[in-house]
């Protein structure tokens, strides 16, 4: 889920050592030395940001144009144990889980199960109501283009002390229902995840299934998704290989380990568990059309500018998606997500290039730039 954490990351603790070897070419009685290969740009900049102390691991998975696909891997995998970092190993994607739930209901809105002009309140009557809020005059739309003015349920304090606490989603609602909107519907832009847990309420109400199943059946089956789900209520685990999540504790410096949590505190805005090259696999499959047709994918892309602290200039946010513009031109569309213990940077650009790079901690506003600007590089260089 993407929240921000003002906890200072301290000096580097951990180091990771780049090593690139000089081939020898010999004949008899004489020998010279090659000039030694430039590192990869991309593994260059994990290794810094690892080095740095941005987070003790790093992992990435780059797809060129060509179809060609590289995995990367930087840091310590396990700092209790030194186990070396999972190639391509499971992470908590946090708000990139935004884009699979609005897919779902830009899905029910091609079938003709949601209008995305019509009010909440057509479909959850008296679910939102509160200090300026109400769900008559919020729509389906304004929620998943972060339009609504619903205040931010998420108290990320909390979630940091008691980490394996569930939450149900209406208790999560309710926290926010108790605070003013931030602004009436349709006036700005700006990001609250309660957004996305009205929207989770939306499918299942709708579908009369939860939602998880409902994204396992329309969107990581159809495309082949292994290691890409919703847990389930309880399961606090990572499936599968997958290097732990850390978070810097602002006491004394230590990086706390936060694998094990419960992410119903994230549920539809935040929740998911997958690989690098699963999120690149959903990406290019959202855009190319082969999860929604071409007038809701089209609704998905209509996007409205980001006013936001620490946002790329030119950055705007459609339907669950947002589009960043690249140095080398163009744009490139997805989403990212932070939380305790991971963060995730990446997207797809329309001719096929997809890159997604995850630090095993919460960032801060430089750590977030600088993997921004890995992602930069993985689709420029």
């Amino acid at each position: 889920m993407s929240v921000s954490t003002r906890a200072a990351f301290r000096a580097a603790t951990l180091s990771a050592v780049a090593a690139v070897a000089a081939s020898l070419l010999s004949t008899p009685g004489a020998a010279a030395a090659s000039p030694a290969r430039t590192p990869d740009p991309v593994q260059r900049q994990l290794e810094a940001m690892v080095h740095d102390g941005d987070a003790p691991a790093a992992l990435a998975h780059v797809v060129k144009a060509e179809g060609t696909a590289r995995h990367y891997t930087s840091g310590i995998g396990n700092l209790a144990t030194g186990a070396a970092v999972p190639r391509d190993g499971s992470v908590r994607i946090g708000s990139n889980t935004k884009a699979f739930t609005a897919t779902v209901v830009l899905q029910l809105a091609g079938e003709g199960g949601i209008a995305l002009d019509e009010p909440v309140d057509a479909y959850l009557p008296g679910l939102l109501r509160g200090d300026g809020i109400d769900g008559r005059s919020i729509t389906v739309r304004q929620l998943l283009q972060h339009t609504s003015g619903l205040p931010e349920y998420l108290d990320q304090h909390a979630v940091l002390t008691d980490p394996r606490r569930y939450y149900e989603p209406r208790e999560l609602l309710a926290h926010a229902l108790d605070r003013p909107a931030d602004f009436a519907p349709g006036a700005r832009w700006a990001y609250s995840n309660t957004n996305y847990l009205v929207a989770g309420l939306l499918v299942q109400k709708v579908t009369g299934r939860p939602l998880g199943e409902e994204i396992q059946r329309r969107i990581t089956d159809r495309v082949g998704l292994r290691h890409t789900y919703l847990p389930t209520p309880g399961d606090m685990t990572l499936r599968g290989r997958h290097p732990h999540g850390y978070h810097r504790s602002a006491a004394d410096g230590a990086w706390r380990d936060y694998t094990r949590l419960d992410p119903s505190w994230g549920w539809a805005a935040g929740g998911m568990i997958s690989t690098n090259s699963d999120l690149n696999r959903f990406y290019a499959a959202l855009f190319s059309g082969r999860l929604l047709a071409p007038a809701q994918l089209a609704e998905m892309r209509r996007t409205v500018p980001v006013d936001a602290e620490g946002a790329a200039p030119g950055t705007r946010y459609g339907l669950g998606v947002q589009s960043i513009p690249l140095s080398c031109g163009g744009r490139y569309w997805g989403h990212g997500g932070s939380l305790p213990g991971f963060s995730t940077y990446g997207g797809v650009t329309a001719d096929g290039r997809a890159v997604n790079v995850t630090l095993t901690a919460l960032p801060d506003r430089r750590t977030a730039s600088r993997a921004a600007d890995t992602v930069d590089t993985a689709l420029c260089h």
